[in-house]
């Protein structure tokens, strides 16, 4: 009986000591999903935890297609991702495709559109 509680109080103490296995996420973008702005002068995406900025991007694509020049930066706290336009966009709609490398190794990725008028 003593060794079968000393068996269940060491998994209880492997199990309370494991990792808690947490993904970044995406927590706000600007231009928001479906946002109608104009002129906007970036796009800027904020994750719920630190990533790793040389394996992480942002890219946006107007309706045709055709990638929009972006200047990349990240936020000293290294949770903000942000594109710079080099040019004011035009009128239309252009789609937002993010990747990030979380501090847990995990790949994560996503898309969203806004629309300028």
């Amino acid at each position: 009986m003593v060794r079968i509680l000393s068996l269940l109080t060491a998994a209880a103490v492997v199990i309370s000591a494991s990792p808690v296995s947490a993904h970044a996420r995406l927590v706000s973008a600007t231009p928001a999903s479906g946002a109608v702005v104009s002129e906007p002068g970036a796009v800027s995406l904020t994750f719920s935890e630190r990533f790793a900025a040389p394996f992480s991007s942002v890219e946006v694509k107007d309706i045709q297609g055709r990638a929009v020049t972006l200047r990349q930066a990240v936020s000293q706290d290294g949770k903000t991702l942000t594109g710079s336009f080099a040019r004011p966009l035009t009128t239309g709609v252009y789609e937002v495709r993010w990747a990030i490398a979380a501090a847990d190794g995990h790949r994560m990725t996503g898309s969203y559109s806004f629309t300028v008028r």
